[in-house]
């Protein structure tokens, strides 16, 4: 496995739709489209694996790519992770929920496959993908490849620093209204991100943007997305036609989207939205590779869902506004279900998200009661 870093040359046909790099004046400022895509007549979503394979059976999906699915002990049960021939060795692209039980899945796996591992691609800080990166690299002296910021945010989660750490997480909630009962049982829970990844890889080789990785001859483009997580790293082979979304494209679920306790007034969906723009051009007939869900085609139509979706969301947070309220009374709306203790952290950074990308399109403001609580109000226009 090679990297050609900050690799994009001018006219090199893998090169990547730009509208939506960083210095982009809308990059904080995105807005809907005025007329909300008709889904109905996109074409489809196609699934061309029918069956999910075990966990200790990997799949190929295309030469020299196969699909490993591990459990995860969360309503949502399961996550997708890649296995990349890489000539003699293998490159695997996340890792798993950092259990004793996925431990033992990638001893039966590994033990049985017999090839080195040389390197591990991490899309994001998240613990199912993260997990068992420093376990699986140290097997094999693997490198372990991440983006900084995604780096960076594990190691302030596992050493719980400011803004970053369990007393912080509680603070920002209660100041956006969730009730007492459910700040104390988040509080309870500790630090559960040292459960989902025990130990840290001590050392990352740095990805970035637009970066080839060359993995057993194929090469792969580097696709930073936001808003999920803060660099969050997928990849793209456009001589096979073959995307590895992690969780910034999902076909069944629509990707969380959270406002942190560090960068509380941050448009996480605003940067989510715009981010998506790299990929949606990529040719219709694009095998997705999820970290959740079964392999799609149909980029397109599902970006088209997603920003429906959210569009909704909004119109929805708008309509209930009929009095300035906090994001805690406003789970409802957005989430109309019995919510557990680890669905409502969620929920609460996804409510805000909305709120602060409403705030930055100049619908709703900012009004703070004596109380300390952070209420939204429509704004009226003149």
């Amino acid at each position: 496995m090679t990297q050609n870093s900050l690799g994009k040359a001018v006219g090199d046909p893998d090169s990547l739709p730009s509208r939506a790099e960083p210095g982009h004046r809308g990059y904080h400022a995105h807005r809907f489209p005025r007329r909300v895509h008709d889904v109905s007549r996109s074409d489809p979503l196609d699934y061309p694996f029918g069956e999910v394979p075990a966990p200790t059976t990997p799949t190929r999906v295309a030469p020299g790519v196969s699909w490993v699915r591990m459990p995860l002990p969360f309503a949502l049960d399961h996550i997708n992770l890649w296995m990349l021939d890489d000539g003699d060795d293998m490159v695997l692209v996340d890792t798993g929920f950092g259990t004793d039980e996925t431990r033992a899945h990638w001893r039966r796996i590994l033990e049985a496959d017999g090839r080195r591992i040389s390197g591990v691609v991490v899309t994001h800080f998240h613990p199912d993908h993260l997990g068992l990166a420093a376990w699986i690299a140290a097997r094999d002296d693997a490198t372990v490849y991440m983006t900084e910021a995604e780096y960076l945010e594990a190691l302030a989660l596992w050493h719980q620093l400011p803004g970053h750490c369990v007393a912080d997480m509680v603070a920002f909630f209660r100041s956006h209204g969730l009730p007492e009962p459910r700040l104390a049982a988040l509080e309870a829970r500790g630090n559960t991100y040292r459960r989902g990844v025990p130990e840290l890889p001590r050392t990352h080789r740095r990805i970035f943007h637009g970066d080839r990785l060359t993995i057993g001859g194929r090469h792969w483009r580097v696709v930073v997305g936001h808003g999920h997580a803060p660099e969050h790293a997928s990849l793209y082979c456009a001589e096979d036609g073959i995307l590895i979304s992690g969780d910034m494209l999902l076909p069944r679920i629509s990707t969380n989207v959270s406002v942190q306790a560090a960068a509380p007034l941050d448009d996480a969906l605003g940067c989510f939205l715009l981010s998506l723009q790299r990929i949606i051009d990529l040719p219709g007939n694009t095998l997705v590779l999820p970290s959740h869900g079964k392999p799609f085609r149909g980029i397109r139509a599902r970006i088209e869902q997603l920003e429906a979706h959210h569009a909704e969301r909004c119109s929805a947070v708008l309509q209930a506004l009929d009095r300035p309220m906090s994001a805690g009374e406003l789970l409802p709306v957005l989430f109309p279900r019995e919510l557990d203790n680890h669905q409502v952290m969620f929920a609460m950074g996804e409510a805000v998200a909305h709120l602060n990308h409403l705030a930055q399109r100049g619908l709703v403001e900012r009004v703070s009661g004596d109380d300390g609580t952070v209420r939204f109000a429509r704004r009226h226009r003149n």
